[in-house]
């Protein structure tokens, strides 16, 4: 099972308005905003309302929600008049999460070198 909200969690005080960000899309499993330090011209994360800890937590009950994530990255991508962009999530510190809540980066807007890091 998952936690609907984290008191602790920075994206969940986010969720529930108590930070300010620049939301640029929500509904009622998800909210979209700009990165506070965007790594390229079009930088946004989505999100689930519900506090997943990252995708080693996805499972049978929330998986529904992570799908929806990917409608709205499509949706907002298509919005922003966005067709070639990156999804990334990172999983762990060593792999540079620094929000445990599942979050999903959409970058967009230059090259992407591959491999990254």
């Amino acid at each position: 099972m998952f936690q609907t909200q984290n008191p602790d969690c920075l994206f969940c005080k986010i969720v529930k308005g108590e930070i300010p960000s620049k939301i640029i899309y929500k509904d009622e499993k998800c909210v979209a905003f700009h990165d506070i330090d965007p790594q390229a011209p079009t930088h946004f994360l989505v999100i689930p309302k519900v506090h997943i800890g990252s995708c080693g937590e996805i499972n049978g009950a929330n998986s529904l929600v992570v799908s929806r994530c990917f409608e709205v990255i499509a949706k907002v991508t298509k919005e922003l008049g966005v067709t070639d962009f990156r999804v990334v999530s990172n999983c762990g510190s060593q792999a540079g999460q620094s929000v445990p809540h599942l979050h999903f980066h959409v970058l967009a807007g230059r090259d992407m070198t591959w491999p990254p890091g």
